[in-house]
């Protein structure tokens, strides 16, 4: 599975990207507000800290002008992802860019049907919202079965399942579990996967015996 971090936040994609752990990064405008910068500022500087697909979000609702932002955006840095939303307008962009070379990201999904609209239009990415599913009492995490199980009857499909609105670690195991290509974490949540009581129990154990020993590596 690939790990993307859900952030615009610059500081935080360098630390995490130094872990090794990121394939890539997805930004949205609600991130793009908290960063307080320019979106194209952004955009460029975290192309230039992750080689991996960087997801940049169209702001407009109807092709044209879809577009025309579209191919602003993806003349920022050969990775950025173009981000639009899943609708006819979207997908119609969608199919565009992609024609043109572009990797895109259809985003908010919340179906399966709509996943294999986007897989149709040849998506790069489909991004199923799991959190906000669990939010009003569905299974976010049942989506991501189907689309999995939809995609695997079509082996030309070449959309990868980008699992979006990620809550906590679980769902990171279980999109996992199922298969699906790719996760986008908070930075918080990414952090959580490291986290285990018994980890830091045993390496302090491991410590507190090796000072009783009066060594030292170096």
């Amino acid at each position: 599975m690939k790990f993307f971090v859900d952030t615009a936040d610059v500081a935080e994609i360098k630390d995490l990207a130094a872990s090794g752990l990121l394939d890539g990064v997805t930004t949205n405008p609600s991130l793009i507000m908290k960063a307080g910068r320019p979106m194209l500022d952004v955009i460029k500087e975290i192309c230039a800290v992750v080689p991996g697909p960087v997801s940049a979000e169209v702001t407009a609702v109807e092709h044209k002008k879809m577009l025309e932002e579209g191919r602003k955006l993806a003349k920022l840095a050969r990775n950025v992802t173009v981000k639009v939303p899943l609708t006819p307008d979207g997908l119609k962009t969608c199919k565009v860019l992609t024609s043109e070379g572009t990797m895109v990201n259809v985003t908010l999904c919340f179906s399966a049907a709509q996943a294999l609209l986007a897989a149709k239009a040849g998506a790069s990415f489909v991004s199923p919202f799991v959190g906000r599913l669990d939010d009003i009492g569905q299974d976010g995490m049942y989506l991501i079965d189907e689309i999995m199980t939809i995609y695997r009857q079509y082996p030309h499909f070449k959309t990868e399942v980008l699992v979006a609105s990620v809550r906590h670690t679980q769902h990171v195991v279980q999109a996992a579990k199922l298969g699906a290509h790719v996760a986008t974490v908070p930075p918080n949540i990414l952090r959580q996967l490291f986290k285990h009581v018994l980890t830091d129990n045993g390496l302090k154990a491991f410590l507190d015996d090796w000072a009783k020993t009066g060594q030292s590596i170096l």
